[in-house]
Parts: C-alpha cells; sequence; structure tokens
C-alpha cells in the first residue's frame, strides 16, 4: 500500500469514526431491526463457559437472562450480521439455538406503552423519570404532614436518587421500598408508584391500616440514570452509566458489599452481570447503602421490585444456605403469594434466590438483610411470566394497573403476616 493511499484509508477511517460519535450523542435512539431471539441452554460446565465467553464480548449480543446455570433457558438477541457466528459458536458445543423471535423491534414496536392515551399523570401510561420525580414532589405539596421527600443519594450522572417517606404518626416501624434498580424493567417503577398512591388515597381500610401503622421510605428509581437512558438512548438497557474503559456500566443489583462478586456475576465490564471493580463502586449502591445504613433499627421489611418472571424471592443469593428465620421468611412468601392470585390468578413461585432463580451474590436485600436489623427481606419479579421473553422488559401499559392492584394486594398480606409475626 503506499503512502498516500494509506493516508487517504485513514482519513476515510477517521471520518467514518467521526460520524459515529456523532451519532453516538446526537440523540439517535438503539434499534434492533431484524434481531433475533434465541433461547439456549447450558447442560454442562464446557457450554456454560462458552456462553459465558460470549456475554459482553460484543453489543451485538445481548444476553437477557443471566448466564449463571445449567439447564436454564437463557434468551440472546442477537444483531443481523451476528447470527451466522452466534449459531455456529454454539452449535459447535453441541447447544441448540431455539428461535424465538426473527424481528426484535417489530416485537418492541407493537407493544402499546399507552403514550397516545395520556392526559395527566396516572398509569395507563409509562413516565420518564422527570415526570415520575415531579409527581413525587407534588405529593409532598398535596398532603404536608405524612409525606416528605427524601434523597436516598445521588447517580453518576448527578441525579438524585429522589423517595418519600409516608409517616402518620411517631413510633411506626419502618418499610423500605426500592424499584428501578434495573433500568429496562419499566414495570417496577410504574408498580412503586401505583403502591404510593394506593397508600396515600385508597379508601379500602385493609390498604389505610398498612399505610397509617407503618413508616415507608419509597424509591422508585434506584437506578435513575440508566432509567432515563432507556427512554432517551437505548430501551434495554439494565445497568448505570458509569464508564468503564470502551464499556459502560455496572449491574447495581451485583454491586452491594455482601459476598460481592462470588458467584452469578461477571468480570467483564460489557456484561449485563458486571459486578463492577469492587463493591459499592456504584455511587448509587454506595450513596444508596449508606442512607439505608442511617435507618439502622428502623427498617423492619425492604422490599425490592424488579421484573420479569413472576418470582418472590428471599436471601440468599450467594449461597443455598437458607437463612437462619427461613421458616418466617417462607410464611411471608406463603401469605404474599396467596394474596397475589386472588384477584386475578395470577401465579407466583420463587423462595430462596440461589435455588430458586439463580446463583446471584451482592444483591440488595441479601445486603439489608444482613447489615441493617432487616430481617424480612424480599423481591418481587413483577408480571410477565417467563413465557414472555422479549416483551417481558415492555409490559403493555394496560396491565400497569391489573399489576399494580395484585400487588398492592400481596403487599398488604406481606405487612399483615409480618406484623403478625412480630417483625412490624
Amino acid at each position: 500500500m503506499t503512502l498516500d493511499r494509506f493516508n487517504m484509508l485513514s482519513r476515510s477511517l477517521f471520518i467514518l469514526v467521526g460520524v459515529c460519535l456523532a451519532l453516538a450523542v446526537s440523540g439517535e435512539q438503539a434499534r434492533y431491526d431484524n434481531y433475533r431471539v434465541y433461547k439456549v441452554r447450558a447442560n454442562d460446565t464446557d457450554q456454560l463457559a462458552v456462553l459465558k465467553d460470549l456475554d459482553g464480548s460484543t453489543d451485538s449480543m445481548i444476553f437477557l437472562d443471566g448466564v449463571h446455570a445449567l439447564a436454564k433457558g437463557i434468551h440472546v438477541v442477537v444483531a443481523p450480521h451476528k447470527v451466522p457466528d452466534f449459531v455456529n459458536i454454539v452449535s459447535r458445543q453441541g447447544i441448540i439455538p431455539e428461535l424465538v423471535d426473527e424481528d426484535a423491534q417489530a416485537r418492541l414496536d407493537s407493544v402499546d406503552l399507552g403514550f397516545e392515551e395520556r392526559s395527566g399523570y396516572g398509569w395507563t401510561s409509562y413516565h420518564t423519570l422527570e415526570e415520575n420525580y415531579e409527581w413525587l414532589r407534588s405529593l409532598a405539596k398535596a398532603y404536608p404532614k405524612i409525606v416528605s421527600l427524601i434523597v436516598g443519594g445521588r447517580s453518576y450522572e448527578g441525579r438524585q436518587i429522589l423517595g418519600i417517606k409516608i409517616s402518620h404518626k411517631s413510633g411506626n416501624k419502618g418499610i423500605f421500598i426500592e424499584g428501578g434498580i434495573h433500568a429496562r424493567e419499566w414495570i417496577a417503577p410504574a408498580t412503586v408508584t401505583y403502591l404510593i398512591n394506593q397508600l396515600l388515597t385508597s379508601n379500602s381500610q385493609a390498604i389505610k391500616n398498612i399505610a397509617q401503622n407503618n413508616d415507608w421510605y419509597i424509591f422508585p428509581h434506584a437506578n435513575p440514570d440508566g432509567y432515563a437512558y432507556t427512554w432517551n438512548k437505548d430501551r434495554m438497557w439494565r445497568k448505570t452509566r458509569r464508564p468503564y474503559g470502551s464499556c459502560y456500566g455496572a449491574d447495581p443489583n451485583r454491586n452491594w458489599n455482601f459476598h460481592w462478586n462470588e458467584v452469578g456475576s461477571s468480570n467483564n465490564a460489557c456484561s449485563d452481570t458486571y459486578a463492577g471493580p469492587t463493591a459499592n463502586s456504584e455511587i448509587e449502591v454506595k450513596t444508596l447503602s449508606s442512607y439505608i445504613s442511617s435507618l439502622r433499627g428502623k427498617i423492619h421489611l425492604y422490599v425490592s421490585f424488579h421484573a420479569y418472571s413472576q418470582y418472590l424471592l428471599y436471601p440468599y443469593g450467594h449461597t443455598n444456605q437458607l437463612p437462619p428465620n427461613v421458616n418466617d421468611l417462607k410464611a411471608v412468601y406463603n401469605a404474599a403469594v396467596d394474596a397475589m392470585n386472588k384477584r386475578y390468578g395470577t401465579k407466583y413461585t420463587g423462595g430462596n434466590i440461589y435455588d430458586a432463580i439463580y446463583p446471584a451474590s451482592g444483591a440488595s436485600i441479601d445486603w439489608a438483610y444482613a447489615n441493617v436489623g432487616t430481617k424480612l427481606a424480599f423481591c418481587y419479579e413483577l408480571r410477565p411470566s417467563s413465557n414472555n421473553v422479549w416483551y417481558g422488559f415492555q409490559l403493555p401499559a394496560s396491565q400497569i394497573i391489573p399489576t399494580g392492584d395484585e400487588t398492592v394486594d400481596s403487599i398488604v398480606a406481606m405487612v399483615n403476616k409480618a406484623k403478625q409475626l412480630k417483625y412490624l
């Protein structure tokens, strides 16, 4: 190659890189046109190792499920140009790729998120971070005697982790609610805000009782940067937004300082389950855990909202050894799951994280259980069931209210059983 031709090629590459960078900052959103969704299973450790190597190896393959356990269905979204490589790699290892969907973007576009029916704030559509935050601020003005704004921390991009405290009287025991730690799980903050509204406005005596006889510390968005990014750039983003080399973010539900990065997480910064370089490396986790620690002795029930698969989970994620008060955890679990089923017949399963779903260390509920005197800690994996794969993170807006109603039913039963067992 001549020097002139080399210089021309270098200039062309420079221009191409410049165009790509301009697109990256221009506000254009990621699209998944003709991306395929495959379901794979690892039946031995060699197959699992291959899938772990692929997870985070390229942004052209998005693993929707953690690559942590044998014989578990793992869904992978694959860019068109990567399909031959993906199929070839897994097939050579004896893994059979099952095609679930041929066009991920078409499936996303087919889901009604309720935007056309919007008329003010409500639960017939999803809302942006700022809309949810403005609504929280409005509650402090509308209910000044019982609602106060609280800031649980801040994000890498400088946003507040904004929440509210609901308190009708002194001497109440505390309940901590956290949602949205995984950015793309939109139904989680929607359900948390629905719960807030019910606690403040419901005419149900059962809901009034739990609202008035407990102090509620509620944060719809534990990962505000990630949630904003799902609206502005990439609907399928999961992590925080702190840069790590050429990749961004860590999984904030693998970053808590309790058996951090022992199992069920990745050391690859490009993986969706990247645990971060150290425990509490993500400022969201560091500052929120510091705030929760300031409430030591006040929080008697901790609940985290995620999606999806219709599970109710309790500690631990790092081991299959069960907590000392597992019988009480099971009793509360049974009451909550039974209540979830009554209104619409929605079936939840679950148990301890390690056995019920997959090994996963460094999660918020395990940290809360172990560190702040909170001996009841649960994680809801909300609608839909695990059978509804690709739109699992994009639940139709028509399901927000039903999800909210049955979840409030479940929370009422959970709180009442906790009170019966003398935790509240």
